[in-house]
């Protein structure tokens, strides 16, 4: 079976480095990719990447920038310095911010070394269309707008989106299969919602076509982690057995 471990990112949303290692601890030997969001990035510093490099991670680095683009640029410059192996910027900063996003990361990347993914963040998962239209004020489903951004941020350069697992198959239809998907709003089966509305389980969402899925709180914040994860894995495994390989465009 095709190792389902390295596209599952485990958010390490906590407000101290201490927290993060406790439950990193309690999964060693389990994980491959983490996410460094805000909550964690403000607490401990640039630095909180290294550190996880230095565990042997991939660290996708979710900072969500949104900025003229020459604050994007040197924003991008700066992480692809750092070593993250993904990064992210709203495709509501435009066309032109994306495309200074990208230049900056190829300067920014060590000679030698492969730039992190570029995402663009396309609705968040917490979003909902009466949301979406009455307070964002803008009209239409979020699906039809998921998928212009998506288009939109092919043309500027970027690698892929961050999408609900429900928008993925439209945007492979507009984007292509080899356009990368990241996809928060992920609950296995019997965990609380939260303050998501646009979810699924992780089996649907590879079945969906999913190039990454993003886990948190469904693990992080369980009685015990390592076997919440791995209770996950277990259900991944019996799906796949069922269905078949996971899904997914080129990684």
């Amino acid at each position: 079976m095709e190792n389902v471990k390295s596209r599952i990112i485990l958010a390490l949303d906590f407000p101290a480095e201490d927290e993060m290692n406790r439950c990193l601890s309690a999964l060693q030997g389990e994980l491959e990719y983490v996410k460094v969001g805000m909550e964690l990035f403000y607490a401990a510093g640039p630095s909180i990447v290294y550190a996880l490099k230095e565990r042997g991670l991939k660290v996708f680095v979710d900072l969500k920038v949104h900025d003229i683009p020459n604050t994007a640029r040197g924003a991008m410059n700066s992480l692809a310095r750092l070593g993250a192996d993904m990064v992210n910027v709203h495709v509501a900063g435009g066309r032109a911010m994306m495309e200074a996003a990208r230049e900056g990361l190829e300067a920014g990347a060590p000679a030698g070394s492969t730039r992190p993914l570029l995402i663009g963040v396309t609705m968040l998962t917490s979003t909902s269309r009466q949301t979406m239209n009455e307070q964002l004020l803008i009209p239409g489903q979020v699906e039809e707008v998921v998928v212009g951004y998506a288009q939109l941020a092919k043309e500027a350069g970027m690698d892929g989106v961050v999408a609900s697992p429900l928008e993925v198959p439209l945007v492979k239809q507009a984007a292509g299969t080899a356009f990368q998907t990241v996809t928060p709003g992920i609950r296995p089966s019997g965990s609380a919602r939260g303050d998501q509305t646009r979810v699924t389980t992780p089996e649907e969402a590879f079945r969906l076509g999913s190039d990454y899925i993003v886990v948190g709180r469904a693990v992080t914040a369980a009685e015990e982690p390592r076997a919440a994860w791995q209770a996950m894995l277990t259900a991944l495994q019996n799906s796949t057995t069922e269905q078949g390989t996971p899904t997914g465009g080129k990684r």
